[in-house]
């Protein structure tokens, strides 16, 4: 998953902190003046690479002054741009726009490592108070009709007169982004677009806290008896955790992923299992004053009344204007393609579970803290296949390796370790590697790895960029990082993590080779399409199964032993395992994320509309959707991926459709001639391209929905 833009969610995709030829002085003024200030956060990054952040130097306090004083430069440069007496032109009005963004760009840099990696109660606060704030000013670039005036005028000109290529894409993008978000508006309505703005900010800075709480405060604690079934590393992991949180001679199952699914999966205790699952599907959703029902409520009924003052239906219908699905409609039809075979394979495989149960004398009826107890018993049972036995071969630092391998391969990436202490970081667990081209040594960039859960950092695993790559002011390096919440190992001990772990670590990559990759010339075109910038990052996982990553790569952590050929055999025979699983328990949320978006909100109860929608859909009862309704932060702690959830499958379709064009080329998933269109027409362009023109360039036609279903191994439906 890509990182929540900050700026994009915050500030409604509008490019930030303009200059133009007439104020180019006072810019420069601007500028400097900030450079020059005692906080750290608004001083220009310096040091090699081209300047990076001064982690090392951040601070909380420092927070709040450096987001108004960045904002107070910017909304000045906007005033340039938009109240200038020059005619409007491309140069002096949207690459004016394009141009700067420097200093609280920069900033935004910080406060994205204080929200998501480094969170703490004091910054909580100063987020909280800075939300409206923040609405406000969005609003205030977004409707400036003397602005968007300027834009139109170089919109209209350049639809008689087409600019080149890119330069038209940053147009026709800035112009898009500026009429969906309320440009086109009267006063009135306009004034009251900004109030539903600046209420919907605070409400999803509340819910992301909710969520964080319920996570930070619900830990279950086990004593030596009640670690049946656990693996030594995660048991010695497990103490130093509750150690860390004083509970010293216990052990700590905390209330996040990582945590929760290996004591799921391997646990004898049936009560604890329980527990466990029901303080993590419970978050956001314990009736406290940390319950987010009726946020949601309050979040779905603005949302609509905002795309009504645009003349729009319902949320959905203006959200996927711009994205590959076009429609509400077109993505419904994808997931329900999909959802009668899921239900349909999660059923086989609950009767294989219940048969397991029943054939080890376990008098139970499998409930969903079961499902993940009992697959692995099925697991076992059906292809010999212990995942534990599995996890001794992947090692966290040697899946590292791998992907550089891959990178190498790929993209002619070489990622060379940068020592301690030479580049900043926030944490002690951060580590920084140089990237370079293989052949001619040329600097492209560096990757920052943040793996370990820890207390203040959210859940789950995300991608970000610290700078991205444009070539309009002159080439920039790109500083980009993978985020991870692998559970941190007692000294000494490797980091173990699971297949899924591991696929997951793999597509995270993705997203950072996407940044690297990015050959653009302008800012805008860094942005991406929500239903098809999961597409890079879920192909990348697949190079996680070739054969010179796991011969290479996966190796026992004790003996060093390459993984034996027997147990690579199983693992690709079980490929198609727990698919109704996998993909039921994710086609649920992103369902889910669109019906609350299609109904009307009016006097919607947020428990009772997701009871009864899982009962229409006949979900299984057997297992929860990924992301219950309560603590989805994916669509409630932002606009990001709200009625976008369904983008993994449309772009999960893209993967298994390219997936195949490697099958089928002389050299598998190593081809050169099928990795070069990929990395330049799929990687490359980033947004310069319309996506759809894109993916036809290297397929020579559109993705096929078949190709999924062989994936999955699902009954390809039969076309009318």
């Amino acid at each position: 998953m890509i990182s929540k833009s900050i700026k994009a969610v915050l500030l409604c995709s509008v490019v930030l902190f303009a200059s133009c030829k007439k104020d180019e002085k006072q810019a420069e003024n601007n500028e400097e003046t900030a450079a020059m200030s005692d906080n750290v956060l608004l001083q220009k990054w310096t040091g090699p690479y081209e300047g990076v952040p001064a982690f090392d130097k951040m601070n909380v306090a420092d927070i709040k002054e450096a987001v108004e004083t960045g904002m107070e430069l910017n909304l000045a440069e906007i005033d340039a741009i938009a109240n200038s007496s020059e005619p409007a032109t491309f140069e002096n009005t949207i690459v004016a726009m394009e141009a700067a963004g420097k200093t609280l760009n920069d900033v935004f840099t910080y406060y994205g490592i204080l929200s998501s990696n480094m969170s703490s109660p004091e910054f909580r606060e100063i987020r909280a108070e800075l939300a409206p704030k923040l609405s406000e000013f969005s609003s205030k670039i977004s409707q400036n009709s003397e602005l968007f005036q300027r834009i139109k005028t170089v919109y209209d000109a350049s639809q008689k007169t087409p600019l080149e290529p890119q330069a038209q894409r940053v147009v026709d993008l800035t112009y898009k982004s500026f009429e969906m978000n309320g440009a086109n508006l009267d006063a009135s309505k306009k004034e009251r677009y900004a109030a539903i703005n600046k209420e919907l900010s605070s409400l999803y800075n509340d819910f992301s806290d909710h969520v964080l709480h319920d996570e930070e405060n619900y830990v279950t604690y086990l004593s030596k008896d009640q670690l049946n079934g656990l693996s030594d590393g995660f048991v010695k992991s497990a103490a130093k955790i509750a150690t860390d949180k004083g509970q010293d001679g216990k052990y700590a199952i905390t209330n996040t992923r990582s945590s929760m699914d290996p004591f799921l999966t391997y646990s004898t205790e049936r009560e604890l299992r329980k527990q466990v699952w029901t303080n993590y599907y419970s978050r956001g959703d314990n009736g406290d004053e940390y319950d987010n029902n009726k946020l949601i409520a309050e979040i779905l009924k603005l949302r609509r009344e905002r795309v009504e003052l645009l003349g729009y239906d319902n949320y959905a219908q203006w959200r996927l204007q711009d994205r590959m699905a076009k429609t509400p409609e077109n993505a419904m039809n994808l997931m329900n393609a999909v959802w009668p075979a899921a239900i349909g394979r999660v059923a086989e495989e609950v009767a294989d579970m219940q048969a397991v149960a029943n054939d080890l004398g376990d008098n139970i009826t499998i409930e969903p803290w079961d499902y993940r107890f009992y697959a692995e018993k099925v697991r076992q049972k059906k292809y010999d296949l212990d995942s534990d036995e599995v996890k001794q071969y992947l090692q966290l630092d040697k899946l590292t390796e791998a992907m550089f391998y891959v990178a190498g391969r790929l993209f002619n990436f070489k990622f060379t370790p940068i020592e301690k202490g030479k580049v900043p970081v926030f944490h002690e667990d951060v580590n920084v590697w140089e990237v370079t081209d293989k052949d001619s040594g040329k600097h492209i960039g560096l990757w920052y790895l943040d793996p370990y859960a820890r207390e203040g950092k959210r859940s789950g695993a995300w991608a970000t960029t610290y700078r991205s790559y444009t070539s309009f002011e002159g080439e920039t390096n790109v500083l980009a990082s993978n985020n991870s919440n692998f559970v941190k190992p007692a000294p000494g001990e490797s980091v173990l993590v699971s297949w899924d772990d591991a696929t997951t670590f793999f597509h995270e990559f993705g997203h950072a080779l996407h940044f690297f990759s990015a050959d653009v010339k302008y800012p805008t075109l860094n942005g991406g399409v929500r239903d098809y910038t999961e597409f890079q990052s879920q192909l990348l996982e697949r190079w996680l199964s070739t054969d010179e990553v796991i011969n290479q790569f996966l190796v026992h952590h004790e003996t060093g032993k390459p993984i034996p050929a027997s147990l690579v055999e199983k693992i690709k025979k079980a490929s198609t395992f727990n698919q109704g699983f996998g993909t039921t328990e994710y086609l649920a949320s992103a369902l889910m994320d669109m019906k609350l978006h299609l109904a009307d909100p009016s006097n919607i109860d947020i428990d009772k509309f997701e009871r009864e929608t899982l009962a229409e859909l006949k979900m299984p009862k057997e297992l929860p959707m990924r992301h219950r309704t309560p603590h989805f932060g994916h669509v409630f702690s932002g606009e990001g991926y709200a009625t976008a959830y369904y983008g993994y499958m449309w772009a999960d379709v893209l993967t298994s459709d390219a997936s195949e064009a490697f099958k089928e080329a002389p050299g598998g998933f190593y081809d050169e001639a099928v990795a070069g269109k990929l990395v330049k027409y799929l990687f490359a362009p980033r947004n310069a391209m319309d996506p759809a023109k894109a993916y036809r360039m290297f397929r020579g036609r559109n993705a096929k929905i078949e190709a999924l279903m062989r994936d999955r191994g699902f009954p390809i439906p039969k076309t009318k």
